[in-house]
């Protein structure tokens, strides 16, 4: 039975942003928003002559309208929760044309609920008339004749042609309003997003460089040299000279391409196979009957690009936690699919073996789990919640490795 690392199987990349999750944000942009709006509203009001009714009437305005802005936030949220911002632009496009005419029609419907202004305006018309309104009422004034007092309709008055164009024009300048503030939050959303792109991308730079660091300390172990060099005397010793040389290449090789590669560059998985390809040749040799080696990746997948020797940990506890740790044959299995467009996934499995039951092996320290936890955390910082990595023991026995990427291909090829 293969062991490696811990069994517990909660290796998933950092969770995802849940929504809602930059509701202060949003809540400090509404306010802004409208208290704006409410400071130009108190300074109209104090330049007429009745601003308590002014203010009164405005009182609902402002309440339903902070209200539906606080509606188009939790559409975004609801309807467009991933960073793509031209789905977010979108419904929130949508929601605030519908924010606009449910804020014009609850103006209307409340009009006659609105208490009448003593506010008056007065000012000369071209004929010599002096025209003064107050309210609701017209007054004109005329020399050596009587003033003409006339009554405006109130909207439920109007036609229902009159009522419609009345709430469209209404509707429109909300509208702006609306889409300001939505131009505002997605404005915070995009900087948002980059400046998590900027983290990302330094803590993709600072686990490559230690990825390295840890595949070159594994390189130059001096347990894996002295079994190396083991296995090498012992083909030697049994005349078997051009496997010991077939070997001492293929140590070789490992060691040039390892040691000379840029662990924070990208490779194609055709580059990263050719890698463990090396490592399994070298590592069927100290186990020739009980390692055997099965790999399938589909040519068209094979300029995929992922992180530089981010399945050596991988196969690295598989060989250190399954094949040494029995005497049966173990398969190991590296395989590679897309599951839907635009994924890559790649799965390690061992099966097959028992563990050693020795008193030394028992008393052997687990594995802590780490190497594979770095391998996901490094897949979550160089791909955020567009990646996945998930580890845990079969039902029938044997690990498994699962790791999701996007599947991004060599940019000289083609497909």
């Amino acid at each position: 039975m293969l062991r490696y690392v811990d069994a517990t199987a909660e290796a998933h990349a950092p969770r995802e942003e849940r929504p809602f999750a930059d509701w202060k944000r949003a809540t400090s942009l509404i306010i802004l928003f409208w208290l704006a709006y409410t400071v130009t509203v108190v300074a109209r009001a104090f330049l007429g002559d009745d601003p308590a009714t002014f203010l009164l009437n405005k009182l609902v305005m402002l309440g339903v309208g902070t209200v539906l802005t606080f509606g188009i936030y939790v559409a975004i949220q609801l309807f467009a929760p991933q960073p793509d911002l031209g789905r977010k632009a979108v419904v929130a496009g949508v929601t605030s044309l519908i924010a606009a005419s449910l804020l014009s029609a609850m103006l209307m419907a409340a009009e006659g609920h609105m208490r009448s202004s003593k506010e008056e305006f007065r000012f000369q018309a071209r004929e010599g008339f002096v025209v003064i309104t107050k309210g609701e009422q017209v007054r004109i004034e005329r020399r050596a004749a009587d003033p003409v007092v006339l009554t405006l309709p109130k909207v439920n008055q109007l036609s229902n042609r009159d009522r419609f164009r009345l709430g469209a024009d209404t509707a429109v300048i909300w509208l702006f309003f609306f889409v300001a503030w939505s131009a505002f939050y997605l404005a915070a959303v995009s900087q948002a997003q980059a400046l998590a792109l900027q983290r990302r991308a330094a803590l993709a730079e600072s686990a490559a460089q230690s990825a390295q660091v840890r595949a070159l300390r594994y390189q130059v172990n001096p347990h894996f040299l002295f079994n190396t060099l083991n296995s090498l005397s012992s083909l030697v010793m049994a005349g078997r000279s051009a496997e010991a040389e077939t070997m001492i290449l293929k140590l070789s090789n490992f060691f040039r391409s390892s040691l000379s590669l840029d662990a924070t560059a990208d490779v194609t998985l055709a580059e990263e196979i050719d890698m463990q390809r090396l490592y399994l040749d070298i590592e069927k040799v100290r186990f020739p009957r009980r390692l055997k080696v099965e790999i399938d990746v589909p040519a068209y997948l094979g300029q995929a690009r992922l992180p530089a020797l981010v399945l050596q940990p991988v196969v690295e506890n598989a060989i250190k936690y399954g094949v040494s740790a029995t005497r049966d044959k173990v398969t190991l299995r590296i395989e590679a699919n897309e599951p839907y467009p635009g994924r890559l996934q790649i799965t390690i499995t061992n099966s097959g073996g028992t563990a050693l039951k020795s008193p030394r092996q028992r008393h052997q320290p687990c594995s802590t789990g780490v190497g594979l936890t770095n391998v996901c955390q490094r897949l979550a910082a160089r791909f955020g919640r567009e990646s996945s990595c998930s580890f845990g023991p079969m039902a029938e026995g044997g690990y498994r490795v699962v790791m999701t990427l996007p599947l991004n291909r060599d940019p000289g090829t083609n497909g």
